[in-house]
């Protein structure tokens, strides 16, 4: 891997450079050999150079100002420095200005390959931490939030002006509708992307171990502990803390969330000093905060600590119009991670599945789309679609089921007839003389119904 890394050589002695050269050449290495280092530093901007090696005392510029500008311009490039004039006050000032080894001349050839060898391994390792990022800013960027509808596009923008904030985000919607999923776009987006995103599931954790894995522990604490460990608030410092469910955090541990905003400190289990964490909190719920503050179940503080900015995710039925384009990137995605050739839904499964009340939001709609093109033909129609998809009396269970007791009878009704004009109006292609027939309705109080619940009719 490392002999075909392209390695710079700055020298305003000709023969060293010829002996660098051929020496580094010799061992498989790309070498650019130059004796002006304002040159070097002009080429530096043309090409992409892995490792720098460059002498210390040049006319005009020296060895340590073009460590500074390396270090300015291209900070993840290792220098390694040259100079016949070594002491330990100059190893310890270059070292300082971020070289990454020091050689004295004269120097043994092993000595400078050993130390071009580390550079280079160096160099890889930052590239490849540079592409994995990159990878994780593409996936979870903005435009991976799909959709186009008018709901969507306000997360959209709500998630734009709150990412290059330091105020904590409360991320609220039903289960599937993608809160870690915009957590990770406020973090990819924010001023904090190059550190760490640490995500905790507060439902999947007992009160003991929640605390733990949160804010770590010290050797010997109550616990039992054997070693010092580090939690997950420690291990975000100057990143995103993300916690998922946090409804179901208990109130003693909501009074140490609440002095870690406020104060940005924290201790560890069995510890006493304070311990300072630079982290952005970023909190999901499924559940009413107010109404558990209310009960007195979720802390008032934190309640509003959290809530300084509100990002409220709608459902998969309320945002319809993207269903298809959800199907379209689920398919892109499924069929490549799989190695499959690309299948399509017949615009009569689209209607199908833009009609499904969708209990399960975007999660359950990737498991339906991935199930149909794993088992389906090229061309997947109405056939192919699960039960649950095509059974309407299994479909009005299934939301009936859903619903929360005790209900406002009068608004539930109002909600599920306004679902079903929604429903017609897709399955009709939006063509309102023909969703009112679905209905047994006339035209004209199909169109006083789409006026009532403010249902777009194209």
């Amino acid at each position: 891997m490392e002999k075909n890394a392209h390695i710079l050589v700055i020298d305003d002695e000709k023969n060293y450079l010829l002996v660098l050269q051929t020496l580094l050449e010799d061992a498989g290495y790309t070498v650019t050999a130059l004796n002006d280092p304002e040159i070097a530093l002009t080429f530096l901007w043309e090409s992409e150079v892995d490792v720098v090696i460059t002498d210390m005392k040049m006319p005009k510029v020296s060895g340590r100002e073009v460590l500074e500008q390396i270090k300015k311009s291209w900070p993840h490039v290792p220098v390694v420095i040259m100079t016949a004039f070594g002491s330990i006050e100059s190893a310890v000032e270059v070292m300082k200005y971020g070289a990454f080894d020091y050689i004295t001349k004269p120097f043994s050839n092993d000595e400078l390959l050993l130390s071009v060898h580390n550079a280079v391994e160096l160099s890889y390792a930052h590239q490849q931490y540079h592409t994995l990022q990159q990878e994780l800013e593409d996936r979870y960027n903005l435009h991976n939030i799909i959709g186009s509808s008018r709901a969507i596009r306000n997360v959209m923008a709500l998630v734009d002006r709150a990412a290059p904030r330091k105020s904590s985000v409360l991320v609220s919607g039903e289960n599937g509708t993608g809160k870690e999923l915009v957590a990770r776009a406020i973090h990819y987006a924010s001023p904090r992307k190059d550190k760490p995103f640490v995500s905790v599931n507060c439902m999947a954790l007992s009160p003991a171990a929640l605390e733990s894995e949160l804010f770590g522990f010290e050797e010997g604490s109550s616990g039992g502990a054997v070693a010092l460990r580090r939690g997950r608030v420690e291990k975000a410092n100057g990143g995103t803390l993300f916690l998922d469910e946090i409804s179901e955090v208990p109130l003693e541990i909501q009074v140490k969330l609440v002095q870690l905003v406020c104060e940005r400190t924290f201790e560890r289990i069995g510890g006493e000093e304070g311990i300072f964490a630079d982290i952005r909190l970023v909190a999901a719920t499924t559940r009413d905060l107010a109404t558990l503050v209310e009960e007195k179940k979720f802390l008032v503080d934190l309640y509003y600590l959290l809530n300084v900015v509100q990002i409220p995710l709608p459902p998969l039925r309320e945002r319809r119009e993207d269903i298809p384009l959800l199907v379209a990137h689920y398919v892109e995605k499924i069929c490549q991670e799989n190695n499959m050739p690309k299948k399509t839904f017949s615009s009569k499964a689209l209607r199908y599945l833009s009609g499904y009340e969708w209990p399960g939001n975007i999660r359950q709609l990737e498991n339906v789309v991935e199930s149909c093109l794993v088992l389906g033909p090229a061309v997947i129609d109405v056939d192919e679609l699960p039960a649950e998809i095509l059974d309407e009396e299994m479909q009005f269970t299934s939301a009936v089921d859903l619903l929360p007791f005790p209900l406002d009878l009068v608004d539930t009704l109002e909600k599920i007839e306004a679902a079903l004009v929604r429903r017609a109006l897709v399955r009709a292609d939006f063509v309102q003389v023909k969703a009112a027939e679905y209905l047994g309705i006339s035209k004209s109080l199909f169109q006083y119904k789409l006026k009532k619940y403010k249902i777009s009719g194209h």
